[in-house]
């Protein structure tokens, strides 16, 4: 939030609307521009400057984030400023929204989220029928009553996900799936008994070994902060659907965590929609055989994409 500042320079007092950011890493920088003619108690019209701030405060984020984060042949110097700009722009399009516009637009997304992502994994309620259950509070009739709590589920796991109430530790995500399998049937926890995932040529964690290599996976992602949180992302999530730590429901905490990780990092959230799901899987097996790349690309193309073609037409038709 900005603020005016009084300063004195060689005798003369001096005012400032200054504004103090926290950079990737944790550090604080302060930033100022001088505001011309000002006079305490008197009106003063500072919006022109608060754009010339916001526009140096941009800028320096921009310029900062492209020198902080590790690079690579993907997460090169322009796409991380690309990356940036994009979380700028999500955090401009929040700040100028009203509280039930705020609402409304998680209300949106999160219909839109649980329907591709429950689709993913053959749920076969229509969108109609998600928007019905989520917002009318209807009941559909001939419909399964497991898929009906999984669209439910996912709901109220949304509401933590937005009310940034989830991290990236054990606890949490074990909170997150008993969210997710409530009254589906599905035991809640670390599985019990091995699992395997169909179409795929690759062998899952053992149950034995799930709490040894998740704390591997959350140890790697606490450690590796100057690398650029959708990388981390993307790397994360590969190894979390191999791993497949819970009896039922890994794909769709999977897709959750994405988004527990961008929102925690204030980035936009993203959505991976049913149509995309054979590319989406083919990125997962390229991963297991050790070929990231493919997985870093298609979750930077939903990240762009949820946020050209959901947010920013959100706010066009305000």
């Amino acid at each position: 939030m900005a603020f005016i500042s009084e300063k004195k320079i060689k005798g003369v007092k001096r005012h400032y609307l200054e504004s103090s950011v926290r950079l990737p890493g944790g550090k604080v920088k302060k930033f100022s521009v001088y505001l011309k003619n000002y006079s305490p108690g008197r009106k003063y019209d500072t919006s022109k400057y608060r754009k010339i701030l916001d526009s140096k405060v941009s800028n320096e984020l921009i310029v900062f984030a492209s020198g902080f984060y590790k690079k690579s042949a993907i997460f090169n110097k322009h796409l991380l400023e690309r990356l940036e700009e994009v979380r700028l722009g999500y955090k401009e399009i929040v700040k100028k929204l009203s509280s039930k516009q705020l609402q409304d637009i998680i209300d949106r997304f999160t219909v839109n989220f649980t329907y591709e992502s429950n689709a993913i994994e053959g749920n076969s309620l229509t969108l109609k029928d998600v928007t019905m259950i989520l917002h009318e509070k209807k009941a559909i009739e001939g419909k399964d009553l497991r898929e009906i709590y999984e669209t439910l589920n996912t709901r109220e796991a949304m509401e933590l996900v937005f009310g940034n109430r989830l991290r990236i530790r054990k606890e949490d995500i074990i909170k997150l799936h008993k969210v997710l399998v409530k009254n589906t049937g599905v035991a809640s926890g670390f599985k019990k008994l091995p699992n395997f995932l169909l179409g795929r040529n690759v062998k899952t964690a053992p149950p034995e070994r799930v709490e040894e290599e998740m704390g591997a996976l959350m140890e790697w992602y606490h450690k590796n902060e100057n690398m650029h949180p959708l990388q981390r992302v993307a790397i994360f999530h590969g190894k979390f659907e191999k791993i497949h730590p819970f009896e039922d429901g890994n794909g769709r905490a999977g897709r959750l965590l994405i988004n527990i990780m961008l929102l925690n990092h204030c980035y936009p959230p993203l959505i991976i929609r049913k149509s995309q799901r054979l590319s989406y899987f083919s990125c997962l097996e390229a991963f297991d055989r050790g070929h990231e790349d493919k997985l870093h690309r298609f979750l930077i193309e939903k990240y762009k994409k949820t946020y050209e073609k959901f947010f920013k037409v959100y706010v066009n038709y305000l």
